[in-house]
């Protein structure tokens, strides 16, 4: 898919309208003259771009105060593969938002979606001491079922752009406690061709062990540690299969033609139960990966060479 949209293209984000990824979508030039489809949670986004409904779909994977996103780690592990193609990296800034006429004061009952709960606690104790806090599916639906008054919350910890979108007041900006909160989402689609490598990519995996024995973890990790390939992400997650078996959501440094990247999956594929390979792309903040000597592209065609020619001699003498 090209990263310029044509109109008319329908993209999914996790919704309602007003979210952080609503916000992270229209900063990528393929969201201009395109559709934009909210989606109720993230297995319905990701969903819809399986089915056609959408060609493609914005969800977040990766917070730097809540780590990453279970829901979007999990929909990418199982069905129909998909690939991603892009990412963004979002400032995340939370404000408290009610209804017009309504006070900090008069403030009882707060709705939150758990993330941004967890990253306002702080200021909500200090602020609103003795307050309560109710969970929200997103930052959005806490302002949408604020302003459609459902629920018996009379404020949202939400964006601006919700509180625009829904008509409510900002008592509070800036309410978040890490100034430095930031989300990474990613643009999912179905398989086609790769985004051209950028030399500032980054690939991801899932990786499922054929069984858990000692020593399985440092197989894999090896298999990039020997080829020079960085991780920038590595965590396990459940199969929901049985107790205690798990699977690895990897990301790591440089693009599936590169061939210390291509040369990692071609040995992960020989270890592993099942690789799932979930797409390389531009990183977001454009950081070019150390290649150290040995692992260049032209250090693996030489030593293809070499073997070719010793493969060459041997079949002179047989």
């Amino acid at each position: 898919m090209s990263n310029t949209s044509a109109a008319g293209t329908r993209l999914g984000y996790l919704g309602p309208a007003g979210t952080f990824a609503e916000q992270a979508l229209r900063s990528l030039d393929i969201a201009r003259g395109a559709e934009l489809v909210p989606h109720a949670s993230v297995p319905t986004a990701i969903a819809a771009v399986r089915d056609g409904s959408v060609a493609a779909a914005l969800i977040p994977i990766e917070s730097s105060v809540e780590g990453s996103v279970p829901s979007t780690l999990d929909a990418l592990a199982s069905g129909e593969p998909l690939h991603i193609i892009d990412e963004v990296a979002l400032s995340i800034r939370f404000v408290l938002a009610a209804r017009p006429g309504v006070s900090l004061a008069e403030i009882t009952l707060v709705a939150a979606h758990p993330h941004a709960e967890a990253q306002t606690r702080e200021w909500i104790a200090e602020h609103l001491n003795g307050v309560s806090v109710i969970p929200a599916l997103s930052n959005a639906d806490a302002a949408k079922s604020l302003a459609d008054g459902q629920g018996a919350h009379d404020a949202a910890v939400t964006n601006t752009l919700a509180a625009s979108y829904y008509g409510l007041n900002v008592l509070a900006d800036d309410i978040g406690d890490e100034e430095e909160a930031t989300t990474r989402f990613v643009l999912v689609a179905r398989p086609s061709t790769l985004p051209e490598p950028t030399g500032a990519d980054r690939t991801s995996l899932m990786l499922f062990m054929r069984a858990d024995h000692p020593g399985a973890l440092l197989e894999i990790l090896t298999e990039f540690a020997v080829r020079g390939v960085n991780l920038t992400r590595i965590e396990s997650r459940p199969t929901r299969r049985a107790l205690g078996d798990y699977f690895f959501s990897i990301d790591c440094e440089g693009h599936v033609d590169d061939a210390r990247v291509a040369e990692t999956l071609k040995g992960l594929h020989r270890i592993c139960a099942r690789v799932v390979f979930l797409g390389s792309y531009p990183r977001h903040d454009g950081r070019e990966a150390h290649i150290r000597p040995g692992t260049t592209d032209a250090d693996f065609d030489a030593a293809a060479t070499w073997f070719a020619a010793i493969k060459g001699i041997a079949g002179t003498q047989s």
